[in-house]
């Protein structure tokens, strides 16, 4: 039923999702979010001198490792087994921002929806933390789901008609 709060019984209690009967499906989800920095953030960025190291090499990792590790992070989300995690950059040099964006996979009885917007936010909150010595200002933002595919509900993109 749509609308329906699937994380709540009849009674109002909070608990996890019964997918014990659901079929095994291909799952994709694709998530996004944005990071700002300040020009000289942004430079440290692109030019590959942070004092941390390599900072995309480095979020890219702690994304693909925080999409690894959702179902212990969010309370009620099944623990899964992911085939695939992409975690990639885009830069707008105009805008000093950093858009992340994390592909998750999996065949599966639930969806990957959670993995791929956990990675992203840990993914931008690597970027902060490592940045943070020279920009405590930056703004992460706009972590949402863009697609995902498989399971009952089928296909779903944002912005499509």
């Amino acid at each position: 039923m749509k609308g329906h709060l699937t994380h709540f019984d009849a009674s109002g209690q909070a608990h996890m999702v019964d997918v014990g009967n659901k079929p095994s499906t291909a799952r994709m989800a694709v998530a996004s979010g944005i990071i700002s920095l300040s020009q000289v953030s942004f430079e440290k960025v692109v030019q590959g001198d942070s004092k941390k190291g390599d900072v995309l090499g480095i979020a890219r990792i702690a994304g693909i490792m925080a999409a690894k590790q959702t179902g212990q992070l969010i309370p009620l989300c099944h623990p899964i087994g992911l085939t695939r995690v992409a975690v990639e950059f885009e830069l707008d040099d105009a805008k000093r921002q950093i858009r992340c964006t994390a592909t998750t996979q999996t065949v599966g009885q639930t969806g990957v929806e959670m993995e791929a917007m956990t990675a992203v936010s840990v993914a931008l909150l690597t970027i902060y933390d490592m940045l943070k010595a020279v920009d405590r200002a930056m703004v992460i933002g706009s972590v949402q789901l863009e697609e995902k595919r498989g399971g009952k509900s089928g296909e779903w993109r944002r912005n499509s008609p």
